[in-house]
Formats: C-alpha cells, structure tokens, sequence
C-alpha cells in the first residue's frame, strides 16, 4: 500500500515538474514588440573658392628673385599710370559740372503728397453759418488763427462774429473746441499775425475799423484800435500786413480798403488806439499809363482795393489790386499829392502808384511776392487764373488756369521756388510746381463738397509740411505735405531765373 501511494506521488511530482517546465518553456518563446523607424539623411556640401595669388609651391625668395628678374611685369603700379591721365580728366569735369548742385537725397518714401491732420470747427460759428475769411499762423508756427464773416454778403453787416485759435502743439487738442475765442461785433474781413510777437494779431473788419488783439489778455483782448474818426477806413478792410517801421524793431500795421486807401498805422498802447502814420489814395486819373494796357481814366473815381501785398526784397515797394481788374505797383517814399479832397485826416494822403500792369478782366482777390526772387509774384481773381508776373514787364509772364470758378488766394511755397497754391470757388486747393513739363495741378486738396468754396489758405513757414486751409462751410482742415511738396530740388531756384528772364509775348 505504501509502496503503491509512493510510486502515485513520484507520478504526480513527474507530472508537476514537466508542466512547469513546459511553462517556462512558453514564457521564453514571447518576446518583446520590436519598434523600426526609417530615416533619411541628404546633404550638400559645396565650396567654391578662387585665388589670384602666385602658386604656393614658390618660395618667398623665388619671388623675390623673379620680380627682380621681371621688373616691367604688369601690376597695379602700371595699372595706376595707364589710368591717370583719364581719371585726372573725368574728375575735372565732375568739379566743374552743376548737375548736383543743391542736391539733398531724401530716403523717405511718400506715397500721398498731401494728407489732412487735423479739421478744426467752432460750434458758434456751424450754428450761425459763418465763412472762414483769414487764417494765419503765429510767428512759432504752433498756432492756427481764423477768422469767421461772410464772404458773400454786399450789405453793411452788424452780424456777431469772432477769432478763433487752436494751438496744434497742445496735448489733448479738441478739433470740435477753439483754445481761445474772441468775439467781434462785426464780420472779420482780413487777419494777419505778429511777425516777432505771438501773442499779437492784427485784424481788419467789415466796418473800416483796424484792430490789434493780444491773444494773452484773456479779459479784454483788444489792445489797439483804430475806431470810427477822419482818419479811419469808411469801406470794408480787405487787407492788413504788418511793416517793419524805421525804428528796428518796431513794426506798423498797413490796411487796405475798397474806398481805395492804404493806410499805415502805429501803435500806441497808452492811448489804446492806432495812429495814423501815412495815407495813400488810388485815383483813376493819378493812375500810371502803359502801351500795353487798355485802361483809360475816366473821371476821379477811387480805385477800390481789395488786394495787397508787401515785398520781401524792397521795403519801398507794395502791390495793390482792385475791384476793377488793375493791378498796379507801388511806392511807400511816393511824395504826389492825392488828388482827393480833404476830409479832416491828420495826414496829407500820397498817389503811390509808379506802373500799372495789364489788367484782368474783373477783381483781384490775391497778390503774393516771391519769397526767392525779387521780381516774381502771383496774382488771382475772378477770372480763374493764376497770373505770374515780373515787376519789369507790363504783361504777364504765364497764366495758369487754376479753376473754372473764382480764385480767392494764392501763395507761393516758403520751401520750394517753383511750387505755388491756389485757393478756388470749387472747394479745392489746387498746388503746382512750375518745373513740370505739364502746367497741371501736382496735387489736388478736396474737402467737403464743391458747394462750399475754399475761401483762404496759409502755408506755415516755421514748419513747412503744413497748410492750412479755410473753407465757406465754416471749417479749418491743416493738411500735410509730402517732402516732393516741400523740399528743394537740384537747380530750382536757376530755373526760377530762367522763368523770370523770359520776354512776355
């Protein structure tokens, strides 16, 4: 029995024993998953190189000894020699060429020659509908001045109006709110800031007084004025401008009415009113004949002026411009007796007129002198045409014309000799540079429909890049201009002369 359980046990520890085995045995044939990756790798790898050096293998004496030996070999020293003779000649004519001259490379690019900065309006002014009539920058160039009135009323007027003033330099400017604000109890016909003084500002009204505000007196802004006297304008201002006065640095004011009077006004703080210095008449029968105009004097009518301008170059000369169409130059040392009768006025009034140009076929609005050559300027009016003259010739030199409609202003560049804006009845602000081959406008200013006419512009001459422009719908917009509008170019101002030498046909 017991032998029998013995040879059961050793069967079954046999049996035990060959399937463990046989276990183990299956757990080493499975093996782990094997991971494959392909890869490729394509490279280049290139190199060019060049000498022009002697083979390496000679020694530094070999050369030696061969340029020793060789001494008419080619080389730079011979290379120089050849070309000295040609480079000597061409560098000699580069020294007497002018082909550069006045040349500054401009490394910004301008894709829009003007864009609008700023549109200044004053509340008081949209609700009444005024025009803006002047706008003038002070002597920094930080600030824009505008005057409101009307340029389309006939009538003596008693309607409000005012000054208004925006500093572009401010932080925070609101284009929709003036900076400062004067009330005027009249239209403002013509404005003109201090040349030396930013605070002053002289101005010309609807009723022939003749006004200096200080725009640092908050209170009471009127420093000096001329009121109702015998001496005082009884027509409408058109034009002021501040004179320099002989004293240095002392600067009168100069006004120009329709009634056909320039008159030059001194200041006197104390008094608080504006003297009268000298006095000019424009008589048709005083006025100068030439061969080549067809104005004939009738009668002894004034010549009503409703344009003015002073001369960079000669402080004896001005320009005047009439209702009439005449335009005529003009001498302050003038010693003629006007033939006018006498009414009172403090001083004897003088016929300054010395020559007479060829008249346009109705009112001038604008004259303005060349700020680059002593004999050029521009004159403007109801014809639509910008005429440019030479003070030497009776007829003009060109006639652009600039608008279909009426032109109210034109002035030149302060930067550039050959560049010129025109202010129309169109609404627009035409500008054209007489060194095109076309006498079309080089940029067009469009603002606001054409309903509303551009009434005045100002070009800034402390900084150049910006216009400002003055419009009937009672808004202000300062435009940018691109560096091609305000920057030299090479031989301009030669061109400018060759313009002011040609003969009028």
């Amino acid at each position: 029995m017991f032998a029998d359980e013995a040879v059961e046990s050793v069967g079954v520890q046999s049996v035990w024993r060959t399937s463990q085995q046989a276990a183990q045995d299956s757990r080493g044939c499975q093996t782990r998953a094997v991971h494959r990756a392909e890869a490729q790798v394509q490279t280049v790898s290139s190199t060019t190189s060049g000498t022009q050096t002697e083979p390496q293998y000679l020694a530094k004496e070999q050369l030696l000894q061969q340029s020793h030996d060789d001494p008419d070999q080619p080389g730079l020293k011979d290379f120089l020699q050849r070309v000295e003779d040609s480079v000597i000649r061409e560098l000699g004519r580069n020294a007497r060429s002018h082909a550069f001259d006045e040349f500054q490379v401009n490394w910004e690019l301008h894709s829009d020659l003007v864009s609008c900065l700023h549109c200044l309006q004053h509340p008081r002014a949209l609700e009444r509908a005024l025009h803006v009539t002047s706008v003038s920058w002070s002597c920094t160039g930080a600030v824009i001045v505008c005057a409101y009135g009307r340029i389309d009323d006939g009538d003596w007027s008693t309607e409000m109006s005012c000054v208004c003033m925006w500093n572009l330099d401010r932080r925070g400017l609101n284009p929709k709110q003036a900076d400062g604000v004067i009330d005027v109890p009249t239209a403002v016909t013509a404005l003109c800031c201090h040349p030396n003084q930013p605070t002053l500002l002289a101005g010309g009204l609807y009723t022939g007084e003749v006004v200096v505000w200080d725009m640092g007196r908050t209170q009471d802004p009127v420093l000096v004025q001329t009121g109702l006297s015998a001496d005082s304008h009884r027509e409408p201002v058109y034009q002021v401008a501040w004179v320099p006065l002989q004293k240095k640095g002392e600067f009168g004011v100069l006004s120009a009415c329709s009634g056909g009077r320039v008159l030059l006004w001194v200041m006197d703080p104390d008094q608080g009113r504006l003297v009268l210095n000298a006095g000019y008449a424009l008589i048709r029968q005083q006025v100068p004949q030439s061969s080549n105009t067809s104005f004939k004097a009738h009668g002894s009518t004034s010549v009503g002026v409703t344009s003015l301008a002073l001369s960079p170059w000669d402080s004896d000369t001005f320009l005047v411009g009439s209702e009439s169409g005449l335009l005529l130059r003009c001498s302050f040392s003038s010693q003629t007796p006007a033939a006018v009768p006498s009414q009172g006025q403090s001083v004897t009034l003088r016929a300054p007129a010395v020559f007479t140009f060829r008249p346009c076929s109705g009112p001038l609005h604008s004259i303005h002198c060349s700020p680059f050559h002593r004999n050029l300027f521009l004159s403007a009016g109801t014809d639509g045409l910008a005429h440019l003259h030479s003070l030497l010739q009776a007829t003009p030199l060109l006639s652009i014309r600039v608008s279909d409609s009426y032109a109210f202003q034109v002035q030149w560049s302060p930067t550039r000799p050959l560049v010129f804006a025109a202010a129309t009845g169109q609404g627009e602000v035409q500008i054209f540079d007489l060194g095109r081959k076309s006498l079309r406008p080089a940029a067009t200013i469009q603002h606001g429909g054409a309903e509303h006419a551009t009434s005045c512009l100002a070009f800034n001459c402390q900084n150049p890049h910006l216009l400002a422009v003055g419009k009937t719908d009672g808004t202000v917009c300062v435009w940018q201009l691109s560096q091609d509008l305000m920057e030299q170019r090479p031989r301009e101002s030669s061109q400018l002369e060759h313009i002011a030498n040609q003969v009028a046909e």
